[in-house]
């Protein structure tokens, strides 16, 4: 099956029908894989955001099967919170030539073709923690982020714990003009109001199920983040790294769109 690239530049061409080009579009979107998954091959084109395969709680074989394809139909696969049996099927069946990046810290492996390159976008996202024990979902986050093609300035453990950790990071995501920063925290979830009190773009808050006792595992830190009564932040589920990654991405890309106009 021809690429999306393929297609338009066929089309323009006149070397393909109109009405043809529209059916193989619409036959491009979504591709079955047996009776396991139906995967948007076109959602990157379509929104932005790549295919990202979630390998918690499914089968070893499946994981497999679902990752080449994507591989095969988009020249690269991203695959979240796998397991050390997962990880180890998916290199084993790597096709010749491919390249393999592994986030230990985020679980996130990403597979790509040789010749495949990912666009720098200009998008600019900042990226902070409350703690270490932040970090996976923050490096989620990053991976994410990166992916879509944008530059990720990180600082971690710069809780409100010791408030003087926050004053440089937040001088150097200034001097770097992000476009928006993502706070993972847990506990109270205090540092993501601090910074969106402190700063004059979006924040999204991304409480971490790292806490215990009365509102354990990010139920405190979630609606304290949502109870936040700093303005301009906005937060997802617990834990919710690729989704924070995704959706800064997509306001930091949208800014450096209209950024490179004149």
């Amino acid at each position: 099956m021809l690429t999306l690239k393929e297609i338009l530049e066929k089309t323009a061409k006149n070397e393909l029908a109109v009405a043809e080009a529209e059916k193989m579009v619409r036959m491009l979107a979504i591709a079955e894989v047996e009776c396991l998954a139906k995967i948007d091959t076109a959602r990157e084109h379509r929104n932005g955001i790549p295919e990202i395969i979630l390998a918690e709680n499914k089968a070893i074989s499946d994981v497999v099967e679902i990752a080449l394809r994507v591989l095969d139909e988009n020249g690269r696969v991203i695959v979240s919170r796998f397991n050390p049996d997962q990880i180890a099927a998916l290199n084993k069946a790597l096709p010749d030539g491919a390249v393999v990046q592994v986030n230990e810290k985020a679980r996130i492996v990403t597979m790509k073709k040789k010749d495949f390159v990912t666009r720098n976008t200009g998008g600019k996202i900042g990226l902070l923690t409350a703690g270490t024990s932040d970090i996976p979902v923050a490096e989620e986050a990053k991976v994410i982020a990166q992916e879509m093609g944008c530059q990720v300035y990180a600082s971690y453990d710069v809780g409100v714990a010791g408030i003087h950790r926050l004053l440089q990071p937040l001088k150097d995501l200034t001097m770097n003009d992000v476009d928006v920063i993502v706070v993972v925290a847990g506990r109270e979830g205090a540092l993501s109001s601090v910074v969106a009190g402190m700063v004059n773009v979006p924040v999204i808050a991304v409480p971490t199920s790292n806490s215990y006792g009365f509102g354990e595992k990010g139920l405190a830190t979630l609606m304290a983040m949502l109870q936040s009564c700093s303005l301009g932040m906005a937060v997802v589920n617990i834990d919710a790294g690729v989704a924070a990654g995704a959706m800064a991405t997509l306001i930091a890309n949208r800014a450096a769109k209209f950024r490179s106009k004149p």
